[in-house]
């Protein structure tokens, strides 16, 4: 099965073991040298209509998939899944605010 990274995007994430729906994945981890996949990122739930932010972002490490299929990928590991918070983005001119 030949896929673009574009592909990914459509494609809902669901834990396998509790059932959960993860979302859909946004970004993507990527050793430089190789530019090998290591991990998909699912960005977290919004808060309050998005108001208030966003709950962390699931990181996906590539070895706790298990298959991707045409609109589905499912993920395996338990634990191997994180939580992380978002880097904050530089605002207007380079500075954050």
């Amino acid at each position: 099965m030949l896929s673009r990274f574009s592909d990914f995007r459509y494609k809902e994430v669901i834990n396998v073991r509790t059932g959960q729906r993860l979302g859909y994945v946004c970004d993507a981890q990527f050793t430089t040298p190789e530019g090998r996949i290591t991990a998909l990122i699912v960005p977290g739930r919004a808060r309050y209509l998005g108001c208030i932010g966003r709950e962390d972002d699931y990181i996906l490490p590539w070895e706790c998939i298990s298959r991707i299929g045409d609109d589905i990928i499912l993920v395996e590991s338990e634990h191997g899944i994180r939580r992380e918070k978002r880097p904050k983005r530089p605002g207007f001119m380079g500075k954050n605010t």
